[in-house]
């Protein structure tokens, strides 16, 4: 099934309650995340890209994912403490879930169809893979997970989306 409108996909919140993507009207940064991962420090400049284009209308939107080699294996809770603990994390986390296999996210279903700078679609690669969608929903880029958040390219092309 696929959705040419991201934001029409079902999703929940960390805490399980529905979460309306589409109310959030400007573009987003989707981002699969993990606690334990050798990348998890770019929650620090996932947060400041929140900070800085957040007014503007960029929402960063985290999904927690335990798929690469056990990195995200906590509760809701322990996710949510350990964001905004260890991170200061303000922008919304959804609910744990797969981003690859039989039981991939619808979510993610309709977001790994769009290819990388490198031509590359299908599957994430590893934690901290991240998708810009443009605020009517289109999946408009991918970056893989070494980019870092604040990267030139990343950073142009969110403002390009504003």
């Amino acid at each position: 099934m696929s959705h040419s409108n991201i934001k029409s996909v079902a999703v929940n919140a960390l805490d399980g309650s529905p979460f309306d993507l589409a109310a959030l009207t400007g573009p987003l940064l989707i981002v699969n995340v993990a606690s334990k991962c050798g990348l998890t420090p770019q929650y620090t400049a996932l947060e400041q890209l929140q900070k800085t284009y957040g007014p503007k209308g960029l929402t960063v939107v985290g999904m927690p994912c335990n798929q690469f080699m056990g990195q995200e294996p906590g509760t809701a809770e322990e996710i949510a403490t350990f964001c905004s603990t260890s991170y200061g994390v303000t922008f919304p986390l959804l609910e744990k879930a797969d981003v690859n296999g039989a039981d991939r996210h619808p979510l993610y279903a309709a977001l790994t169809e769009k290819a990388d700078a490198d031509g590359e679609a299908g599957d994430i690669a590893w934690n901290f893979e991240k998708f810009l969608v443009s605020a009517d929903g289109e999946t408009i880029a991918r970056f893989r997970p070494r980019t870092e958040p604040d990267a030139p390219e990343v950073v142009a092309a969110i403002e390009a989306a504003l």
